[in-house]
């Protein structure tokens, strides 16, 4: 079996048509099925199938894509040491979405100013199930979930668990609710909010505080940019809920909140067994965050 081919099968199983591999590849469609027809027959057993209008992998076609994952791997890493000898650097692709890029990134890049390798970050701010897709294109995958959802169970995902940050409510400094540093729940049920689309884990928490109350929060206005979220409370046109980490307005005052469990997990989804400079990447992210989360707020 030719590692390239395998390349194939497993692109195959992560972008899901062969339209889609030939994009990322760039070939024609045409070429791509030919070359995944001839691993069919090396291996000597049916890797796709038909279901309805599409192709999907059959049950030995998702048992050998985790074997090409290993493979992969094994080639990837003398590749890799040999172009870091060559050019004294190795990239790792990093994806973050913009407020945990906000808060780690600097960090990181600290940390590997002077290691070899060059991280190469992208924005990607996606809802939680959508993250793992992502590492078709990425080495690592920053992504967050609502503390109460279950962390991604999938056999080629790893999954590392950076920090938990909660979230707050913030409200603008003219409300009466600044006087105060925490509140309860059931006191926000005839608030006006501002909040972010929903998917997101800060939007769940929503969720949560119309189960308790019993009244369905009345959301004016959704945006996914906190800056612009914290400018809307500052002016008091409702409340928000914000990650801790977040919270820079200085018009706004962060108050905790009681009576709902309210955070966010920090994850870096990569694939099992990853290459050095990928692994030495989720370390420094995972430092990262253990000194963000030790400073004073």
């Amino acid at each position: 079996m030719e590692v390239k081919r395998l390349r194939l099968l497993r692109e195959f199983a992560d972008r899901g048509s062969v339209g889609a591999v030939a994009d990322a590849m760039h070939m024609t469609p045409s070429a791509v099925s030919q070359q995944l027809k001839v691993l069919a027959k090396e291996v000597g057993v049916a890797l796709l199938e038909q279901d309805g209008r599409r192709i999907r992998l059959t049950d030995a076609g998702h048992a050998l894509v985790l074997r090409a994952d290993d493979v992969i791997a094994a080639v990837e890493r003398p590749q890799e040491e040999m172009a870091g000898y060559r050019s004294g650097k190795t990239s790792v692709r990093l994806a973050m979405f913009p407020s945990g890029a906000s808060l780690l990134l600097p960090g990181v890049l600290d940390r590997v100013a002077d290691s070899g390798i060059d991280v190469r970050a992208a924005g990607l701010d996606v809802g939680y199930p959508d993250a793992p897709p992502a590492l078709a294109d990425f080495d690592v995958v920053v992504t967050h979930r609502d503390e109460r959802t279950a962390s991604v169970r999938l056999p080629r995902v790893e999954v590392t668990e950076l920090m938990r940050e909660p979230v707050d409510v913030v409200v603008a400094r003219k409300s009466s609710l600044a006087r105060r540093d925490e509140v309860e729940v059931r006191e926000l049920a005839d608030c006006d909010w501002i909040s972010v689309e929903g998917g997101f884990p800060v939007d769940d928490v929503l969720l949560s505080i119309s189960a308790l109350t019993g009244v369905a929060p009345r959301v004016t206005q959704r945006m996914l940019d906190f800056t612009t979220i914290e400018a809307i409370v500052a002016a008091d046109h409702g409340i928000a809920l914000i990650p801790r980490f977040a919270v820079r307005h200085r018009g706004v005052k962060r108050l905790e909140l009681k009576g709902v469990r309210a955070a966010r997990v920090y994850e870096a989804l990569t694939r099992p067994s990853p290459r050095r400079t990928v692994a030495t990447v989720v370390d420094h992210l995972v430092g990262t965050a253990r000194d963000r989360r030790q400073e004073p707020r």
